[in-house]
Formats: structure tokens, sequence, C-alpha cells
């Protein structure tokens, strides 16, 4: 299949969220923890590859995070391209974000005992901070193998969406953005970490962030120039009308 030609001298960069997780069937702050694709999840990832199929934009590299369903989902896209041989990435830096003690706690309850504003100001603001992880589960998670070429306090309690910012845009800076061009890069990670790495891409402010939400296993296409600048900005989903009520949805998530 012909690869359709980006603007010259671009590259190619296709953000994929993961399938839903048993978290997000669940109503449940993922976070860290180490939820697996729910069944519709996997059945998402396979449409996802379709749709990237359909372009012709191959990927010659895949990124993902440490976690499962981001691996899983990254796995089954790669292997219904039939690209299962390309090199893959990993780094803690694309995890989810630290949702601290919210992590694995219901949407929907956080949102009626700590009110509809505080639950929306820790979800989307910029710099709000949930209360950090216990520290009997933070000793577990830091203790990880997964993480162990890491010094324990480079494996936070607890995120606001500015340290999320900060954790990304360095492996952003020195791993994917220097390799892109002329090719297609897959990433493949959370609704946090994507929301992060479109704020640096569109150079979003609060407002927009706050109004940014990503859906899962709906590809979103970015063609940047060679000085990183989209083309156009803001990107373009393989399948628009369907990843916007998806959006709408995430946004609506913990309110029924």
């Amino acid at each position: 299949m012909k690869r359709p030609a980006g603007p010259s001298g671009s590259g190619t960069l296709i953000l994929l969220r993961h399938g839903q997780s048993e978290a997000n069937a669940a109503g449940v702050f993922g976070g860290w923890a180490d939820y697996r694709l729910s069944p519709y999840g996997e059945e998402q990832a396979a449409d996802a590859a379709r749709l990237i199929a359909g372009t012709g934009l191959l990927p010659d590299v895949v990124h993902t995070s440490l976690l499962h369903r981001s691996i899983r989902t990254a796995q089954i896209v790669t292997d219904r391209l039939d690209r299962a041989w390309i090199p893959v990435h990993r780094t803690w830096r694309l995890n989810e974000r630290q949702y601290g003690a919210l992590t694995s706690q219901s949407k929907r309850r956080i949102r009626q005992d700590a009110g509809a504003q505080q639950y929306q100001h820790w979800r989307r603001s910029l710099h709000a901070v949930p209360p950090p992880l216990p520290g009997d589960r933070l000793a577990l998670l830091r203790a990880d193998p997964r993480y162990a070429c890491l010094p324990g306090e480079a494996i936070p309690s607890v995120e606001s969406f500015a340290d999320l910012l900060t954790r990304v845009k360095p492996y952003w800076s020195d791993v994917p953005a220097p390799a892109l061009a002329g090719g297609a890069t897959l990433l493949v990670a959370h609704g946090n970490s994507l929301r992060a790495l479109v704020t640096l891409l569109d150079r979003l402010g609060e407002r927009a962030l706050r109004a940014l939400n990503i859906p899962t296993a709906e590809p979103l296409v970015y063609h940047l120039a060679p000085d990183l600048q989209p083309l156009p900005p803001g990107g373009s989903y393989l399948a628009p009308d369907r990843a916007r009520g998806a959006a709408v949805a995430v946004a609506a998530e913990g309110h029924v």
C-alpha cells in the first residue's frame, strides 16, 4: 500500500490512547495502577489498527508507557498492521498521571464526596494536586521491578498536570521528536500523558487544556514540519465524528 505523503520535510506522529481498560470500564481512576485492557478495549485496539491501515501510514517505530494497557494496545495494533518487527521504546515518562490517593477510586464517588468543583479541579486544572498515595502503596510501587532503574524519589506519590508536563517533555524532546523526519511514529499512551503531548505540540494555554479530552483508541494524526510545528494545528482524528462523541463522554466521566 502506498504511503500518503505529508507536507514536504515533515514527519508523522500517530497518537493513540490505549483501548478501554478495566479501570475505564469500572469508572475508576487508573493512574499508575497496572490495569489490563477489557475485552472491548482489545476490540477497540484492533479497530484502531484498521483505521491506521486505511491511511497507509504504517509506523516505523513505536513508543509506549510501562503499563500493560498501553503495551497491549500497541501489540495489537502492530500485529494487525504486520509491523510487529519494528523497534519499540518503552518509558515510565509516558505513564498515566499519578493520581495519588484517587488511584482505583470511583470517579463518581469522588465527585460526590469532594464536590463537583473540586473533582473537576483535580481532573483538569494545571496545578491542582489530589491527596498523595499512602506510604504503603507508594512503597509497593517503588519496589516494582519495572522501575528498578529509577531512584525512589523519581516515582511520585502524586502529580499535578504541570508535574506530568515536566515528566513528559524531556522524553518527547530527546527521543521521538529528533527521529520524526520523513517517517511515521506510533505513540501509544494514556489520556493525560497524551494531553501533555498535545499541550506541547499545540502550545495550549490553561483554558484550552481544561477542555481537552482524549478518547480511548481513536488515532490522532499529526503531520509535523521540521521545526515540529503541527501542519495543521490540532492534528486530525481518523474517525472524527466518533472521536468527538467519545471525547464528550470522557469529559462527563463521574457525572452519572
